[in-house]
This record gives C-alpha cells, structure tokens and sequence, in this order.
C-alpha cells in the first residue's frame, strides 16, 4: 500500500510497459503470418507490404502440394511425441529413485548423469551416429527416437520435486500393502503435475524443433522432419517467400496449442521451480 500510495501511476506504466514488450515480442511471427498470406508480387515489392490486399489463405494449401509436407508433419509429431512420453515415463520414475531411495554409491551416480549435461552434444554426434549406422537405424524412426529416450535434465527436474514430498505418506502406503510403483502412480505421479507439464512442453518444443540430428541420420526425403523438410523445400523455391512462411507458420502451430493445453501448469512449474 505504501508503495501504491507513493508511486499513483506505477500500475498502469508497468502493464503499458509489459504491453509494448510482448508486442515487440510478437511482431516478427505476427510478420510471418502476414508474408505467408502475401502474393508473390508482394513479397518482391520494393517496399515491404505489412498487410496484404488480398490474402491467399490458398498459400497453406499449396505447400501441400508442393512438397510432402504431410509426411514431414507426421514424422515430427512422431518423433517429438514418442520421445516426450519416453521422458514422462523415464524421467520421472529415475527421478523418484533418486529422491526417495537410499542405496550403494546413489550419489556418485546422480552426479554422472548430471556431468552429462556439461557434455555438448557435437561431441556425443559421431559416436551416436556410429551406433546407429551399426544397428541399420540410419533413415529410421529408431535412429530419430532412440538417442533420446531420457535425459539428465529431466532427471534431475523430478528429483527436485519429488524430494520435498513427505516420506510419511510413502511409509503409509507401504503400511497398507501398496506396491513401490502403486506409490510412485497414486501417490507421487499426482504430486508433481506441474514439473510433468514443464518437462513435457520443453521436451516436446526441443524434439520439435530439432535440425541437427535428423539432418544427420536422415537422407531420404519420407523420412525428413518438418525442420529438414522446410530446408529442402527452401532449396527448391528458395525465392518464394510466402511459402516459406506459411511452413514456418504450419511449424509453429503445434507449439502454439500444446502451450495453450498446459499453460496453467508450465506456469505453475515454472514459479514452484523458482521456489525451490
């Protein structure tokens, strides 16, 4: 109140200030929509055109057509969902492990996964596509999934949330005969629902975005992701700007809407992260 009292107009300033900020923010996809709904005309004007005169919403039909990019939205969301799920499933139960079990040498261990993260991963490349070229998973979904299927990260993400959590309420479900991973579904799995939204959206966003490894371990085009088919199609209408944008636009789209499904969470995670 004293605050409030001394600076009247701080309030609206600061969501005005707020305001301009995520505008600024925003412009360049709210620019990439515009171009993806442009002529071709437009895009080459001698001065940029911000809002087009007659939209072609046919442009998003037209990369269909013009590329598979069909089979490269299906190879992402494939992808990208096999590999969330692996770490909603993985992360969270070796996380428990660490959190609530006492064994031989737990520390060393959680410190080796965790000198992991410090490893970057133009170093891990070679030696995981030398594993994949052995196993024949060159140009397969394997080859795209398996090299993810955890992470440090996540693992050390749930061992922090699950660590606060009483161990009374563990012991009285040992009590009543409940078994360890009853516990871990009925008791701890609906604890740390927000850290599940965070390690989901950010694994889900990473894999989806991903351009290095598929462009490394994949060669043929029905098995290109939507970041290395957008590439592919770049080199063949690399002039066609409206194109380009509606792909980048198609790209974005499920990124989008996940965010909007677990907004409540990804927040609620992030401040408890903060917290913690």
């Amino acid at each position: 109140m004293f605050k409030e009292s001394l600076f009247p107009g701080a309030k609206p300033l600061t969501y005005l200030i707020l305001g301009i900020l995520a505008l600024l923010a925003i412009m360049p996809f709210i620019y990439m929509v515009l171009l993806s709904l442009q002529t071709e005309a437009e895009t080459f004007a001698g001065d940029p055109v911000l809002i087009p005169s007659d939209p072609q919403f046919g442009n998003y039909l037209d990369i269909w057509q013009k590329a598979p990019f069909a089979r490269f939205f299906l190879n992402s969301a494939i992808v990208a969902g096999v590999i969330t799920l692996s770490h909603l499933f993985f992360d969270p139960l070796a996380g428990y492990v660490f959190a609530k079990f006492q064994f031989r040498f737990k520390n060393v261990f959680f410190l080796l996964i965790l000198g992991t993260l410090m490893i970057p991963f133009f170093v891990r490349m070679i030696p995981l596509y030398s594993m994949m070229a052995g196993f024949g998973w060159l140009n397969t979904y394997q080859g795209l999934i398996t090299p993810f299927l955890m992470s440090a990260y996540g693992i050390f993400l749930m061992r922090q949330f699950i660590q606060p959590l009483p161990f009374e309420l563990i012991d009285a479900a040992r009590i009543d005969g409940s078994s360890e991973f009853g516990i871990y579904a009925r008791i701890i799995l609906p604890q740390i629902k927000p850290a599940l939204a965070t390690l989901g959206l950010f694994t889900f966003v990473t894999h989806w975005d991903e351009f290095l490894w598929p462009l490394i371990v994949v060669n043929t085009t029905e098995m290109r992701t939507m970041t290395t088919g957008l590439t592919l199609f770049n080199q063949e209408y690399y002039n066609q700007w409206q194109y380009m944008a509606a792909g980048s636009t198609v790209l974005f789209i499920p990124i989008l809407l996940l965010f909007l499904f677990t907004q409540r969470y990804f927040v609620e995670g992030i401040a408890l992260t903060g917290l913690k």
